[in-house]
């Protein structure tokens, strides 16, 4: 397995969760870094990210995030393995459910990244998501809120699934 970094915003500490998580899951020495501390070596230096963010208000982006996603674009990712996931509140937030994670996945796109990790919206309850493509998230999507019981199930499946291809 290649290097990999899991770069997070998290307010609340819940996709700060997520990201130890994965990393545990992932073993290999993964590294885990902040939005609002990591710079652009962040993402040249490792040939497999990992982005995650909370989603809030209006489907945005984790505060941390706003620094750091311009670099994304700068960096340009040709060449490197992208996964995401995103947390949000899928009854209290249902027009918007990890939209974050959707703006993550379009940085890392536009930016040149193979995108893998795709997953099923059966199991969830929402009305609209930035974050569902040709009817899949885009990456894995969590809800601490509603179905915290149902988080390390759904990462460790996550995990299974990119870990071939990291």
């Amino acid at each position: 397995m290649k290097k990999t970094v899991i770069i997070y915003g998290s307010t609340t500490g819940n996709a700060a969760s997520a990201a130890q998580t994965i990393a545990e899951k992932l073993g290999s020495g993964a590294v885990v870094k902040e939005a609002g501390s990591a710079s652009k070596s962040d993402l040249t230096d490792f040939d497999n990210i990992i982005l995650g963010s909370s989603t809030w208000g209006d489907g945005e982006l984790q505060d941390d995030w706003y620094t750091f996603l311009p670099t994304i674009k700068e960096a340009g990712l040709s060449g490197k393995t992208v996964a995401v996931f995103g947390v949000g509140d899928q009854f209290s937030y249902s027009d918007t459910f990890v939209n974050a994670m959707g703006e993550l996945y379009e940085a890392a796109k536009s930016a040149g990244a193979k995108i893998i990790g795709a997953t099923s919206t059966d199991g969830y309850s929402f009305n609209e998501s930035s974050a569902v493509k040709d009817g899949k998230f885009v990456g894995l999507a969590l809800d601490y809120d509603n179905q915290s019981d149902l988080s390390d199930d759904r990462i460790a499946a996550w995990v299974a699934q990119i870990s071939p291809e990291l």
